[in-house]
């Protein structure tokens, strides 16, 4: 039997950091299999059912804890439900692929109910119809305390479309979908009502003029129908990630991968004014590039496409260019109304807390 290895002294996971401790726990594991295409590093592993198959397999997986990714005090379970699904079909749209199967596996404490469970799942199957997605399998268990929701998805696409983070080329150009920072701005709200209840439990919330916002961050839609008008428009983006923890994060990943930098432009960062009416309502320091850049659950995409495609995507109003890639040694950088570059950190954050 192999001897393990056993190193003195403790580093705490949260010095550490998300993305350097998954890159040390995987980083010995050696690739075995011919089919396996692509392992660690990306949106979703890549596996190729047979050397003849034009059709490559995408599998991805998503863990939402309680307290950590969620909070029950206003989360909807039919919401939670419908957000676990879309946020793992987000990943195989980031590679330029089709959902097409589910696994849910559940771990929950007696504080829920069947009841409760049937609601959840209510909200799967929303979701699931919504985007021709089949449950096929999953578990559940019980857990000491709370909920915990690890959903596995399961897509395809074709050879010739496949889109890694690491194609990305000096000059082309940088594009996002939607609109960034609103999933931030709805938790925002969502926190601020939280603690005034806390306060006072006959406190009634009046959250109407923050519809959009609430939504975004409470029932997120993975972008599968800009992976439709891509290929309507017959483009094949030279890198894409999705915007799960905000666009600093999401370039700064998709810039390691392709070894290069980017230059992305402030004023064409697209911001919906619901957002900015929150920012300006929670606090003069607040302003909302500080959403676009480091808040989450927006799950929208970061994808480069080549210059020749300008034309093909310079009219289309859900699809935002803004930026370039740079050559290699260069940072990825915002650049200001002022002119005034700013080099991009990751500081994403967490997801349940402002």
């Amino acid at each position: 039997m192999e001897q393990l290895e056993y190193q003195e002294g403790r580093t705490e996971i949260a010095h550490l950091g998300k993305v350097p401790l998954i890159r040390r726990l995987t980083t010995d594991f050696p690739i075995c299999n011919p089919s396996t295409l692509m392992g660690v590093g990306d949106d979703c592993a890549v596996v190729q059912p047979s050397s003849e198959s034009e059709m490559l397999t995408l599998i991805t997986t998503q863990t939402l804890v309680e307290g950590v990714n969620f909070d029950m005090m206003y989360t909807p379970l039919r919401h939670l439900g419908y957000k676990s699904a879309a946020i793992a079909a987000s990943n195989i749209a980031a590679m330029n692929g089709t959902p097409r199967q589910l696994l849910v596996s559940i771990a929950v404490s007696n504080r829920y109910s069947v009841e409760a469970l049937d609601e959840l799942y209510a909200g799967i199957l929303l979701c699931c119809k919504r985007y021709g997605i089949d449950l096929v399998g999953g578990n559940t268990e019980t857990a000491r305390a709370g909920m915990t929701l690890t959903v596995t998805a399961i897509g395809e696409v074709s050879r010739q479309a496949i889109t890694y983070r690491r194609g990305a080329a000096l000059h082309d150009l940088v594009c996002c979908t939607g609109d960034l920072g609103s999933a931030y701005a709805g938790l925002l709200i969502l926190e601020r009502e939280k603690v005034t209840y806390q306060a006072n439990p006959n406190f009634q919330p009046d959250l109407a003029s923050y519809d959009y916002v609430l939504e975004r961050f409470l029932k997120p839609e993975p972008r599968l129908d800009i992976i439709q008008l891509l290929a309507e428009k017959g483009i094949v983006p030279t890198a894409m990630t999705d915007i799960s923890k905000g666009l600093a994060d999401a370039a700064l990943h998709l810039c390691e991968a392709s070894h290069c930098g980017c230059e992305i432009y402030e004023e064409h960062l697209p911001i919906d004014y619901q957002t900015s009416r929150v920012c300006s309502e929670m606090s003069s320091n607040l302003i909302p590039v500080s959403c676009a850049l480091n808040g989450g659950d927006d799950y929208e995409l970061l994808f480069t496409i080549s210059q020749k495609d300008y034309d093909k995507v310079k009219s289309l109003t859900e699809i935002h260019i803004i930026g370039h890639i740079t050559e290699e040694g260069m940072p990825a950088s915002l650049v200001t109304p002022q002119n005034t570059t700013i080099t991009l950190r990751a500081q994403a954050f967490q997801s349940n807390q402002p």
